[in-house]
């Protein structure tokens, strides 16, 4: 499946400023970017659908990255939201490493195959040294979209 990165992850859902210290915040914080561009209907359920997914597992994947993500009718189209820490965040990793590249992942309920493909095309990219240190150096949401753009092509 081929992804408009801009269409998936606009500009407006990607935020290069520090992000709050502790994961929920940092949940919250990037659920806001989406909300703020009128793509979710519920907040709260959205808010909780995430939770509800942190609750299970870890989505610290580990190699610096944390990917939540969550699938509910609070959202109509799938959706990504993007931040970086340099602090680093607790996300309770596999490797028990801090993550610094955050993404957040909103797919609608019965979008299961988005949700997973998504999930997948971006973890895959992300083991590539060079995508995450491209993330890293980006100086603007437009280089951060070019380089999941050429990682996920």
């Amino acid at each position: 499946m081929d992804y408009d990165i801009d269409r998936l992850l606009p500009t407006e859902q990607i935020s290069l400023a520090e992000p709050p210290a502790k994961k929920d915040d940092a949940i919250s914080f990037l659920l806001d970017l989406v909300v703020e561009n009128d793509r979710v209907d519920d907040r709260e359920r959205a808010l909780e659908a995430l939770r509800e997914r942190e609750r299970e597992t870890t989505t610290g994947v580990g190699k610096g990255i944390a990917i939540p993500h969550a699938q509910t009718g609070a959202v109509s189209e799938p959706s990504v939201a993007f931040c970086r820490s340099e602090a680093g965040l607790d996300f309770d990793s596999m490797d028990e490493q801090p993550a610094h590249l955050i993404f957040e992942i909103l797919v609608p309920e019965g979008g299961s195959d988005d949700h997973l493909e998504i999930l997948s095309s971006l973890s895959r990219s992300l083991m590539h040294d060079d995508v995450r240190e491209g993330l890293y150096d980006a100086e603007s949401p437009e280089e951060v979209q070019g380089v999941l753009r050429e990682a996920i092509s």
